[in-house]
Order: C-alpha cells, then sequence, then structure tokens
C-alpha cells in the first residue's frame, strides 16, 4: 500500500505548493517512498516542450509487475486481487488472490517468451472484459513487451488499421465474447483483420463462449493448452525507466488513429498516487471501475493503479441493463464495493429508469462515488449524487485524457468540497493554466478559456507511436512551451475549474462564441429531455447557427414537438440568453457515439450541413445504424 494519502484541505493546499514550487524533488520523494526499484534514477526529469520530449527518472531500472504484485506477495498474498463478476449474473464470481495472480501471470508471460515475443515487441490484446484481459497485459509488462490493447468492439477494419500501425506480429484473441444478450465472434473479426495485416505470425485464442470458430493452421493457438504446460514462476524483465509500456490508440478522431505511448516509470508513479488520492483507497476495500481496460481508464484504474496500491479490483465483463437495469446496484451489494467509478453516459442512460431498480439494494458499502470520461451535467450529477451516492459519498468528477495517463483535476474525497458539474482543482504536481486566443495566460477567476498544462507530469503520453512529429503539432504548436488539452475551462469565484468541452465545439453565431456545453446543460435540463448535442451550421445572415440533436425521456415522447421545441428554446434563452437560440431542432432515438461515450460531433456536423458524401468508419461506432435514422429525419 502506498503512504502517500492526502488528509484534509489544509494538507491538500500544503502538498501542493510543494509539489509547484519544486516538483523534482516532489515526485522524487514519492518514486522513492513507495516503489521497489532495481536501479535509482540519475536525474529525476529532462524536458523540452519545443521538442515534445519529456523524460521522468531517468536511469533508473524497474519493472511495473514486481510493483503490481511481487511485492504484496509477502503480506497480501491471500488477499483478493482481482474479482471478476462475469456477464451472466448466474456465473460465479472468481475471486483472484495476489498469490494466484502471479502464477497466472508468470504462465502468461512464459508462453509469450516461448512464442517469440522479446523485450520492445508489441503485443496486441483483443479480449473481452475476463481475467485473460488483465493477465495478458501483466505478462506484457512483466517480459517488457508492449502491449497494444484494442477493445473488442472496434471492427476488423479498426483493428487491422492499430495491428498494423505498430507492427503487431502476436495477437490474444477469444473465440467470442459475451455482452448482454448477445454472443460476439471475436475471432471472426480477427479473421478477417488479418487478411489485411499479413504481419501477424501468431494469434493465441481463449476459449470463452465454445463457439465454432476456424482456427488457421500454423498461426491460430488455444491459449489454454500452453497455459497448462507452462512454469507458474517467472523473472521479471528489468526495465529502464523510459521503455515503452503501452500503446494505445484514441479513437472516434478523423484520420489516422493515434497510437498514445506510454512509458514505465513516471506512469507507474503518477497512476499509483492519483488511484489512491482520488479514491480514498483504504486497505480490504473493494473497488469499482466499470470501463473496458480496452480504454486508457481500464489500465489506469482496473489494472495499474489499483493493483500498485494491493487493492482488490472488480472486473466486470457485462453490461448495466443486463439482465435488466438493477445490474450495476446488484453487483455493488454483491461484492460490497466501497468505491465506484463510471461514465456520464451510463448514469444518463440509468436515470431514465424507473428509480426502484436503484432503491432495491442499499448500497450502504459506498463510500465514493466517480465519474469518469466526459464533462457530467447537473442533471446527471444530481441524480448520481442523490440515488446512488445518498447524498453521503464524495462524487469525484474526474478529468483527464489517454494522453495525461491519470486524473489531472478532481475533487478529493472527504477533503475537497464538491461542486455540481466542476472538476474542481488540480491534483499535486499538476500546473493548468487557462490561454486566450492571443496565446496569453488568463489571471483571475470568472474566466474562460483553453485548457493547457505548463510542467510536465510522470505520466504524458511520450509520443504518437511512429510519429513524434504529429505529437508535437497536435499537443503543442498551439501554446508553444505547453501541453495544449483541446478542451476549454471556466474557472469559477474560488478557482474550482469546470471543463467547457473541446475547444473545437464552439460556435460562432453573430459574432458571438458559443460554447456548446452549457447549451446542452440548459436543454438537458428540460424534465422531457433525456440527452442533447448541439453542432453549428451554414447560415446565410448569422455565419453558423445552431443545429440541436435531442433524445426524449419517455415522459416527452406523447409531447407535441412543436411546443416542446419552443419550450426548449425558451429554457435555453432564459439561462444563456437569445442568442443561444437553436435554429433547427431534431428529435432523435440515439446519437453516434464512440464505444467510450463521446459524443461523434464531426458526423452530427455533416448532416446539419446536409453533406452526407463521407462521413468516415462509422463501424467502430457504438451505435453505428443510428447515422443512417438521424440522416434521414435532417430538419
Amino acid at each position: 500500500m502506498c503512504a502517500f494519502k492526502i488528509k484534509n484541505l489544509e494538507d491538500y493546499f500544503k502538498t501542493y505548493r510543494k509539489s509547484v514550487k519544486n516538483p523534482k524533488k516532489f515526485w522524487s520523494k514519492i518514486a522513492d517512498e513507495n516503489f521497489t526499484w532495481y536501479q535509482k534514477w540519475d536525474k529525476v526529469l529532462d524536458f523540452d516542450f519545443t521538442e515534445a520530449k519529456f523524460e521522468w527518472f531517468s536511469g533508473a531500472k524497474v519493472n511495473i509487475t514486481k510493483n503490481c504484485i511481487d511485492r504484496h506477495l509477502n503480506v497480501r498474498g491471500e488477499k483478493t486481487a482481482i474479482i471478476f463478476e462475469p456477464n451472466n449474473p448466474e456465473e460465479a464470481a472468481q475471486h483472484i488472490s495476489y498469490n494466484e495472480l502471479y502464477k497466472r501471470v508468470s504462465k502468461m508471460a512464459n508462453v509469450l517468451r516461448d512464442q517469440g515475443v522479446k523485450k520492445g515487441d508489441r503485443v496486441c490484446i483483443y479480449l473481452p472484459m475476463i481475467p485473460e484481459l488483465a493477465i495478458a497485459v501483466l505478462a506484457c509488462a512483466r517480459i517488457g513487451a508492449v502491449h497494444s490493447v484494442v477493445f473488442a468492439g472496434f471492427s476488423a477494419s479498426a483493428l487491422s488499421t492499430r495491428i498494423d500501425d505498430c507492427d503487431c506480429h502476436l495477437v490474444i484473441t477469444s473465440d467470442g465474447a459475451y455482452r448482454g444478450n448477445k454472443s460476439i465472434d471475436l475471432k471472426g473479426i480477427v479473421d478477417e483483420a488479418l487478411e489485411k495485416s499479413t504481419g501477424v505470425k501468431k494469434v493465441l485464442v481463449v476459449k470463452r463462449t465454445n463457439m465454432a470458430i476456424n482456427m488457421k493452421e500454423g498461426r491460430d493457438i488455444w491459449l489454454q493448452p500452453l497455459l497448462d504446460k507452462a512454469s507458474d514462476n517467472s523473472v521479471a524483465e528489468i526495465m529502464d525507466a523510459e521503455d515503452p509500456l503501452f500503446i494505445l490508440y484514441t479513437s472516434g478522431s478523423t484520420g489516422k488513429p493515434k497510437g498514445m505511448m506510454h512509458t514505465t516509470a513516471g506512469y507507474m508513479v503518477y497512476t499509483a498516487y492519483t488511484f489512491k488520492n482520488v479514491f480514498d483507497y483504504q486497505e480490504n476495500d473493494v473497488y469499482w471501475c466499470t470501463a473496458d481496460i480496452g480504454w486508457i481508464t481500464g489500465h489506469s484504474y482496473i489494472v495499474y493503479g489499483p493493483l500498485l496500491n494491493g487493492a482488490t479490483t472488480v472486473l466486470f465483463e457485462g453490461v448495466p441493463s443486463f439482465p435488466d437495469f438493477s445490474r450495476f446496484w446488484q453487483v455493488i451489494e454483491k461484492h460490497q464495493v466501497n468505491q465506484f467509478y463510471t461514465a456520464p453516459t451510463a448514469i444518463r442512460a440509468l436515470a431514465k429508469e424507473s428509480l426502484d431498480y436503484v432503491q432495491a439494494f442499499a448500497m450502504k458499502s459506498l463510500r465514493v462515488i466517480g465519474s469518469v470520461g466526459e464533462p457530467i451535467n447537473e442533471e446527471a450529477w444530481h441524480w448520481y449524487n442523490d440515488h446512488v451516492g445518498d447524498k453521503r459519498c464524495p462524487l469525484v468528477d474526474t478529468w483527464w485524457q489517454t494522453e495525461t495517463g491519470g486524473i489531472m483535476i478532481s475533487p478529493l474525497p472527504f477533503v475537497t468540497p464538491t461542486k455540481p458539474t466542476y472538476a474542481t482543482l488540480p491534483l499535486p504536481g499538476i500546473q493548468p493554466v487557462l490561454m486566450d486566443e492571443l496565446r496569453n495566460e488568463i489571471d483571475g477567476n470568472q474566466v474562460t478559456g483553453s485548457l493547457c498544462i505548463k510542467y510536465p507530469w510522470p505520466s504524458m503520453a511520450r509520443t504518437i507511436w511512429g510519429d513524434h512529429q504529429r505529437y508535437k503539432e497536435t499537443y503543442f504548436s498551439a501554446f508553444p512551451g505547453k501541453y495544449f488539452t483541446g478542451d476549454g475551462a471556466f474557472r469559477d469565484e474560488v478557482g474550482y475549474l469546470r471543463i467547457t468541452g473541446r475547444v473545437d465545439d464552439v460556435v460562432i453565431v453573430s459574432g458571438h462564441n458559443l460554447g456548446t456545453a452549457p447549451i446542452e446543460d440548459a436543454i438537458n435540463e428540460h424534465p422531457a429531455v433525456a440527452e442533447s448535442a448541439i453542432v453549428g451550421f451554414p447560415h446565410d445572415i448569422k455565419g453558423f447557427a445552431l443545429y440541436g440533436f435531442i433524445i426524449l425521456k419517455e415522459s416527452g415522447e406523447t409531447r407535441d414537438r412543436d411546443n416542446l421545441a419552443k419550450e426548449i428554446n425558451q429554457q435555453i434563452s432564459n439561462q444563456i440568453g437569445p442568442i443561444a437560440k437553436l435554429d433547427k431542432i431534431q428529435f432523435v432515438s440515439g446519437l453516434p457515439k464512440t464505444r467510450s461515450g463521446k459524443i461523434m460531433r464531426r458526423i452530427l456536423r455533416k448532416i446539419a450541413e446536409g453533406d452526407f458524401s463521407n462521413f468516415g468508419d462509422i463501424s467502430t461506432l457504438l451505435n453505428p445504424e443510428i447515422v443512417e435514422e438521424i440522416k434521414d429525419g435532417r430538419v
């Protein structure tokens, strides 16, 4: 258990001041006192913003799995490391102890070595949320291979692109996957992907669904027989601090996916530190993050952060709606979960259902609830706070990115007073600034600007795999000497930060810069509205006007749509001003979203503009069929 807990608000400000005054000393002390190293560092930090070069703990030798597993064995060997909760609640949960995790990771590591995987090789992992996914990730890290996890919902085309980009020669997958009441042919998707990606020599296949699949001779191998023969002891590879740990592709943007490359030591130190403080983790707590390991949230706060702290982490295969909408709350009660971390998308979906689903479970074990993935709107914040947290659990509204590696801005439970829709204050070591259009820092409070970070932090991505120039241009060119997050933020009267959405989600209407997030918040407060998305479209007089795509709750489905549209515009006018009213409103049954819950606004912009020529690859969307439905209903 890492010993760097912030105790109260005074302690936070004291710690934060130290971290900003002397960041190198601050991170050096945390790294020195809380982790096992083969060799200490020569230099804490070396960086050059102009070239986007960052090195933390250079000269140090370490293996992250020694810190995630081995060092816990003497004191926590029989403690549960991972609780696996299957898709079907009638299937028994698995409790994997740290001793068992060591053996299973060692076996997997030895299998990978036997298959010719060496330090620095890239391994693509395309698995559902089963224990083998976490074990494969850790086994790669143990032997120094670079894991590239691809969410097991991406299409064959998306998978092959990612395999090719980082030149993977080995893929780990399963025969199939369960998702609610569906079975998905994962192996078939891999087979299709490998028709295009010819560099893969071996495919290791986990048996999960027992569905009939094709096994290509000489390439495809069932994993279990290999594990059965493998030794359950393994020697961890000695890694340099800046050796690559993993590549994770950001999804949903135009053009080629960005393979964000994270390295070993800095990522280890920062994820451990943030997990401990943001979730107030205490020995014997049970922690549950509902994300998929295919996303950065799963990497940092299902696998690495919890295990570095000797925690018990829940790995959930299912979905919140199966077998019914009480599944999340049933799992919390079943495993006596203390910390619960999920996405606003899930909260909004569950809030549309009957409160009976929530109220059937006491959930007295809960101590902290969290939000991740996008800014949470006020209605969802209150529903989550009131009905899940019972107004007694601090709600940590966390802001961070795939690129940042760990949580950057968040309340600390029982330390930071929370405020609905506000991520509040930066974590120690994080130095956010707001910038204006002339690239000047904006001083004072009650101001809005582009959110940048003006000093390096340990878990930041080091490059885009194979394209450092793109990394420089994307994150370090807009505001020289700073990391540009791509997000806008508002700083309130006490210095709390509220993320206002992507900076490119600003529409200039009649010369007024209108952020879409505040307008969406206003719309979402209407009692008939479940969710909304606003984009701009060309207008002869205004330059751009606003187009709203709005999902109704059941209570709004039978309402007169013309009157409802008028009420929504009046609400916007009341809260923001007449300039922000929508010129067009289209009521829809859903919005095009990535698997992580991000709304694909570029698709909505094209529909609003009446340009149906090229939506790009929509197969990776959570709901690709919705695009045609929205297009056909355009107003």
